[in-house]
């Protein structure tokens, strides 16, 4: 297998040194025939080479049979600098989702019962921890529809933005939605807002035609606002949610803030040819350099890798049980420590190296 390794901007690069320091150790302990291959993505892409996703990467990600990406993004003083069209996240980002059309998004939200401290939430909340997983249509929507801006007639600026599906559009990312829920505890919460937007009532539409398929899956239709109040208030609702594009980008920031930090949030983005696995967060340019941010959603991604790309479950319980048994032990960055004074703060690299120490105890 072919990895092609994107760092990114800000922390990327310094989440990723710690993920491939758990990748390299996964291959040469088991002795896996993977090559690595690094290449420029976003914003510092754009400033040494003039766009933000450069022809070389492109051909890298090509060749690759997956892609790990670090998150991409400059401050906004220097994002200023950028034409509106290279900016990362239209110049990049999108870019590199259609390219491989990696049409779902997962996005798991795990908190073990004895890591509840770094969640806002009453403990009573979080007896059983969290842990569900939302899915997102990625390469759709607001978000991809025609846009323009200008002055109208009356002299005013304007702007318009075209939110625009088709049925097979949303018919694939919910069968992928069902066949996951049927992996899991068979329930399935379709989340839109068909109260107002014509969008969702065909979304709703679809969802019936490919619910025949899977009696053994119990839907729950609930509106994104509903949605968004019932992840504060009971988490343990959901198992899997499916929503389009713009609703997940929202909730599933909403998640990360259950969690304590979107620096929690590893992220899926699979396609039928070819996926990519980056973290849900953004580059956070401030703490760049600093040796302070956290690596767990990079290194998520890592075990996400091996599950979905690689079809070795094995070896990614093997890094999720290392992430999760280093958190129970109160060793944190800095991000989840905000709240409680308790627990031990270390470097990114440090979090690295004990997460490397777990895995190594098998």
């Amino acid at each position: 297998m072919k990895i092609a390794v994107l760092p990114g901007d800000g922390i990327g690069p310094e989440i990723m040194a710690a993920a491939l320091k758990v990748l390299d150790y996964i291959i040469d302990d088991e002795s896996l025939d993977v090559e690595i291959e690094s290449a420029p993505l976003g914003a510092r892409a754009y400033f040494e080479f003039g766009d933000p996703f450069p022809d070389h990467t492109k051909l890298i990600c090509d060749s690759a049979d997956v892609i790990l990406k670090g998150p991409v993004g400059l401050s906004y003083d220097e994002t200023q600098k950028i034409p509106i069209e290279f900016r990362p996240e239209r110049g990049a980002i999108l870019p590199l989702r259609k390219r491989y059309d990696t049409y779902a998004n997962f996005r798991p939200v795990r908190l073990s019962s004895t890591m509840k401290q770094f969640s806002p939430l009453k403990n009573e909340l979080l007896e059983e921890g969290i842990d569900f997983v939302i899915v997102r249509e990625l390469v759709g929507g607001l978000y991809f529809g025609a846009k323009s801006h200008g002055v109208n007639r009356e002299g005013l600026r304007y702007v318009r933005e075209t939110l625009e599906y088709n049925e097979a559009q949303i018919r694939r990312v919910l069968v992928t939605a069902f066949d996951l829920a049927s992996e899991r505890r068979c329930h399935l919460h379709n989340i839109h807002k068909s109260n107002v937007l014509l969008s969702s009532e065909l979304w709703n539409e679809v969802l019936r035609e490919v619910a025949q398929n899977y009696p053994n899956v119990e839907v729950t239709h609930m509106l994104v606002d509903a949605a968004a109040t019932e992840m504060c208030l009971a988490p343990n609702t959901f198992d899997v949610m499916v929503m389009e594009n713009m609703f997940g980008d929202i909730l599933s920031d909403q998640a990360g803030g259950l969690l304590g930090s979107l620096g929690l949030m590893p992220s899926a983005c699979i396609g039928d040819n070819k996926s990519y696995f980056e973290p849900s967060h953004g580059s956070a340019p401030g703490l760049s350099g600093q040796n302070v941010a956290n690596p767990y959603s990079m290194i998520g991604c890592v075990a996400l890798m091996l599950q979905v790309s690689m079809g070795r479950q094995d070896l990614a319980d093997r890094v999720w049980s290392a992430l999760f048994r280093v958190l129970e032990k109160g060793t944190v960055t800095q991000d989840l420590a905000l709240h409680n004074s308790l627990l031990k703060v270390v470097t990114t690299c440090e979090f690295g190296a004990l997460v490397l120490d777990e895995i190594a105890k098998r």
